[in-house]
């Protein structure tokens, strides 16, 4: 309940054909490295670059399309933070998406500032029926400037192994991971609607489990979940994450 600093929710844009995209994975792990607990990665798998041809995995969901538009990126890889737009280091005027070369410094201003909405999270998963439930709570330290926020809920997957163009060595069994496979929230979240100082938000969520997303395996140890509330569709304010 007491006031914290913004953490950072990291989207970037990725595809498994994409030659650059493993130097975007390695800056964004750096970031989350110097930041821990600070910082949470999803990756989006969307565009012509994360089309699969022949043998290799099809890693894209039905929420990617939209985000990567919203963010106006016109380069892979791409990444947002928080989806907020900073000025000078934007790949274009009054966009969110940025290059990779300045994600650091995005994430640095954002975790300078104050935030008026702390989230945690936490989930567990029973292993014979596949449910995996979820506690979000929002806590309201200060007063949002808009009435209603937007509470988000991503389930990602780690250590899919698998083809990457630009891997090297490891091309035909690169470890994907932060790999986004659900909103659990939908496309842009839940509305939270009393959002001034004081307020706790507690909300619980199942989802079953499916055996695969798009025929790759949904393995159960290699799961996370990353929640986070916005202002909107964009401007992330906070997040955090379970495992």
């Amino acid at each position: 309940t007491a006031p914290q600093n913004k953490k950072v929710v990291l989207e970037e844009f990725t595809g498994v054909n994409c030659t650059y995209c493993p130097l975007g994975h390695a800056e964004a792990s750096q970031i989350k490295d110097a930041n821990p607990g600070q910082v949470f990665i999803i990756n989006v798998h969307e565009g012509n670059f994360a089309v699969p041809t022949g043998a290799q995995p099809d890693f894209r969901t039905a929420f990617g399309t939209l985000l990567s538009d919203q963010s106006g990126l016109s380069g892979y890889p791409s990444g947002t933070v928080n989806r907020h737009v900073f000025s000078g280091l934007s790949q274009s005027v009054g966009t969110t998406a940025m290059s990779r070369q300045n994600w650091s410094a995005a994430t640095s201003q954002t975790l300078s500032q104050s935030s008026y909405v702390n989230v945690a999270a936490t989930a567990s998963i029973n292993a014979l029926t596949r449910v995996a439930t979820i506690l979000v709570e929002a806590y309201y330290t200060g007063s949002s400037p808009v009435a209603t926020n937007k509470l988000n809920v991503a389930l990602l997957q780690n250590n899919s192994f698998a083809y990457q163009a630009g891997a090297a060595s490891q091309g035909e069994n690169y470890n994907h991971g932060h790999r986004l496979v659900n909103l659990l929230t939908g496309q842009w979240g839940e509305n939270i609607t009393t959002t001034t100082a004081g307020t706790l938000v507690s909300r619980t969520f199942t989802y079953t489990i499916p055996s695969a997303y798009n025929n790759i395996p949904a393995e159960m140890g290699n799961f996370e979940i990353i929640a986070f509330v916005a202002e909107s569709n964009q401007e992330i304010i906070s997040g955090n994450a379970a495992t």
